[in-house]
């Protein structure tokens, strides 16, 4: 007889100090910054969170834990095209995977991806 399968369980808080044993967050040291916030539905930041990108034409991959804000940042390839990103925050039973196609360039700033999980301008997930 097979034993039924337990529901998962919610994801997060994240605490630093898992997060800050090395740069997790650096896919390539010569690259340029992307930052961005982790925001619900609310508009108001994500402050125990994380954040994960995958490069898969470099092969290379990040974590990157939000602040008290909900800002995540990272160092990619300046000629990136797309990115793998994978959310983990409270309330939630599993990641939510979604894709960094086009961030914005603010001047000589860093490129800006912002997701929201939520409300009216949510971003778009999907499912492998």
């Amino acid at each position: 007889m097979a034993l039924p399968r337990t529901p998962s369980q919610t994801v997060g808080p994240y605490y630093a100090i898992g997060l800050c044993r090395r740069d997790d967050n650096v896919l390539d040291p010569d690259g340029v910054e992307l930052t961005g916030q982790l925001l619900d539905g609310q508009g108001e930041p994500i402050g125990d969170g994380m954040v994960e990108l995958l490069d898969p034409v470099a092969r290379t991959w990040g974590r990157s834990g939000t602040d008290r804000e909900g800002r995540f940042s990272f160092r990619v390839r300046p000629d990136v095209e797309a990115l793998e990103v994978l959310v983990f925050a409270r309330g939630l039973l599993r990641h939510e995977r979604t894709r960094c196609v086009l961030a914005d360039l603010h001047g000589d700033g860093p490129l800006v991806f912002d997701i929201h999980m939520q409300g009216q301008n949510p971003t778009v997930f999907y499912e492998v």
